[in-house]
């Protein structure tokens, strides 16, 4: 058996990129940046971070263009893709993305347009019933399965 899944929490680089195909699919598109960091031998701390492209089909694509605004905070539960092309010089190229399946809402703030927000400066996880507290929003979509998806 294999698996292909992958998990990134992070911050959307720029705002999402809504589209459609021929047939009328909806796809959006954004990177999401991610860090790591750690002590090194000396004890000084070290940060790295790494940029992933995220594609997002769907009703799903339709909330992340809504929703999702560049510094956004989201979970994408998701799976690898590697597709090439062939550029203006004739030079072939790979891409790796992640193809969203879920995708989860970081919190929301209402000082931005239309009450959303990716930054949570002002968000505070605390246990404190006197600390203002918000819902972090899970969007599930429902789509329906087509005979012609099923992989058997």
């Amino acid at each position: 058996m294999n698996l292909n899944k992958v998990f990134v929490l992070g911050r959307l680089t720029s705002d999402p990129q809504l589209r459609s195909t021929t047939s009328g699919a909806q796809v959006a598109s954004f990177s999401l940046a991610t860090n790591r960091v750690w002590k090194d031998k000396a004890g000084a701390k070290q940060e790295q971070v790494e940029f992933h492209n995220i594609i997002v089909w769907g009703k799903q694509a339709e909330v992340a263009s809504k929703f999702l605004a560049k510094g956004s905070l989201v979970l994408i539960e998701g799976r690898l893709q590697t597709r090439g092309w062939e550029d203006k010089q004739g030079q072939k190229r790979k891409t790796t993305e992640i193809i969203a399946e879920a995708m989860q809402l970081g919190p929301r703030s209402t000082n931005a347009p239309g009450g959303v927000s990716g930054k949570s400066d002002n968000f505070e996880f605390s246990r404190n019933a006197d600390s203002q507290k918000e819902e972090i929003p899970t969007i599930e979509v429902e789509e329906e399965i087509k005979a012609e998806d099923l992989p058997f």
